[in-house]
């Protein structure tokens, strides 16, 4: 995959934090969700083969395209604020590829970044680029979370998963489900990841998640999706 003369390109949180998902912070608060959900993902890409043609879609670093190319499996990258030897830069808006080129799409941590009306736009895209019956797997964050739920009722604020400002698309998940089933997407499975126990999550996972860990992963498996932080839909086009 290795272009010559690549120009390189860092916008968003790349500009200013480098490689941040490569570079793992295992102190950092999303560290225990985001490995939960790349351990769930190497799973479906095992299972994807290497004889598909991958794309991973708002991919940033490309970590999953490095890891996947250098194994010999067919995978690409996108993104839009980020460009490598490994990874072309464009936007899931408007994809730089032909109808039917893909047989899995990944769209990981992306769609709570696109705005109410691009979110159906993105579907669409990867709904044309996918053969009859490929597969997304998609991780979306759910904003009705169980700790979210609790500060509403109590407090009258939300527990976002990171500000509004950068996720500005950010949903329960039952509107999520929906979009994807009205794009065209039959719904596989779905894995609820991080159960946000009202005072537990915050209160000491999120302060110190490399020595709690362990307490994250014990709850994970009541992490069911209508409370999960995190949801990872398996889907087929329809």
């Amino acid at each position: 995959m290795k272009k010559e003369n690549m120009t390189t390109f860092r916008g968003w949180e790349y500009s200013k934090r480098g490689d941040y998902h490569r570079n793992l912070d295992p102190n950092w608060s999303y560290t225990p969700t985001y490995i939960r959900k790349m351990t769930l993902v190497h799973n479906q890409i095992i299972k994807i083969g290497q004889k598909a043609k991958i794309l991973d879609a708002g991919c940033g670093e490309g970590v999953l395209v490095e890891e996947y190319h250098n194994q010999g499996f067919q995978i690409e990258g996108l993104d839009l604020n980020y460009e490598s030897e490994i990874v072309r830069r464009g936007s899931v808006l408007e994809m730089p590829y032909q109808n039917g080129s893909f047989d899995a799409v990944l769209f990981l941590d992306v769609f709570e970044h696109l705005g109410y009306a691009d979110q159906p736009k993105a579907l669409a895209e990867i709904i044309r680029v996918l053969r009859p019956g490929g597969r997304l797997i998609v991780s979306i964050p759910n904003l009705a979370h169980w700790n979210s739920r609790f500060r509403i009722a109590c407090f009258g604020t939300l527990d976002r998963s990171d500000t509004e400002t950068n996720h500005i698309g950010e949903r329960p998940y039952g509107e999520n489900r929906k979009l994807l089933v009205d794009a065209g997407f039959q719904i596989e499975k779905t894995v609820g990841i991080t159960l946000t126990v009202p005072f537990v999550y915050r209160g000491i996972i999120c302060r110190k998640p490399a020595r709690f860990r362990w307490l994250h992963d014990l709850l994970e498996p009541f992490a069911v999706p209508q409370l999960a932080m995190l949801n990872v839909f398996i889907c087929r086009k329809s």
